[in-house]
């Protein structure tokens, strides 16, 4: 209790001095590839991650190329995975994340105005500008885009199904896909909860999955390798984390 405590006293006044950062270099018309608006968001993770606690090992980091576009693609147990991958990843970095996290009060503000790209998952003509956007992010800044093709944080830490968006992307876009496997984070802070843990999250990189000569119809096979490639990397340090055998191509939004 006395750590979640700290740690809230902290978030405030963090997220305001990196908040008003962002948005004042915003207002005068910092391009978008100015140092500010991936160092504001890499200090602001850090220093959560160290009030927590929390200790972040990487491996297998030297596939993450800032020079060249990537798509990372994570499984997604806590909020920590965000923080993880925020704190460490080099260069220009991008989240694909839900809308709803636009109504943070300055953390949405904030957080558009450093370029990520929120996607409404209600609305299909919606989602399909957003991915369209991170398309052209992808050609004109070359970043990183991180994604969490299961669309939300499983509660039981097991690896669900992917939606396809992440997929249609690379292959549209004609960049690689980097598996990222994160284990440790549920235990720093299970969805649904607000208690934070001391400890260790493991960042495991896999091998790029190259998409090129694919076309938009080979999505389900690229899904269904993707959702293998990062199966396997969970295996190594937290075999619970596999369901039995699906499908990962099904799901509600199977045409998406």
């Amino acid at each position: 209790m006395l750590r979640l405590v700290i740690l809230t006293l902290a978030i405030v006044p963090a997220t305001l001095w990196y908040g008003i950062k962002v948005l004042w270099h915003a207002y005068r018309g910092s391009p978008p590839s100015a140092p500010v608006f991936d160092e504001c968001p890499r200090g602001w993770s850090r220093l959560i991650m160290r009030l927590s606690g929390v200790r972040v090992v990487y491996e297998g980091a030297e596939v993450i190329d800032p020079t060249r576009p990537q798509i990372v693609i994570a499984n997604h147990t806590s909020w920590y995975d965000v923080l993880a991958l925020t704190a460490f990843i080099p260069g220009r970095t991008v989240f694909v994340a839900k809308k709803e996290l636009l109504s943070v009060p300055l953390f949405g503000r904030a957080a558009a105005a450093c370029g990520h790209i929120f996607i409404d998952r209600q609305d299909r003509s919606a989602a399909i500008d957003s991915l369209a956007k991170a398309k052209q992010r992808l050609e004109d800044d070359r970043p990183t885009v991180i994604m969490f093709p299961e669309g939300t944080r499983s509660r039981d830490g097991t690896l669900k199904s992917f939606k396809k968006g992440a997929f249609v992307l690379a292959i549209q876009a004609g960049v690689d896909i980097v598996p990222a496997a994160i284990s440790g984070s549920r235990h720093i802070m299970r969805k649904g909860s607000w208690k934070v843990n001391p400890g260790v999250v493991k960042v495991r990189f896999g091998t790029p999955i190259e998409v090129a000569g694919l076309a938009v119809d080979d999505r389900n096979g690229l899904t269904n390798r993707a959702w293998d490639a990062l199966a396997a990397l969970l295996a190594v340090d937290d075999p619970d984390a596999l369901p039995q055998p699906v499908d990962p191509a099904a799901g509600p939004d199977k045409d998406n």
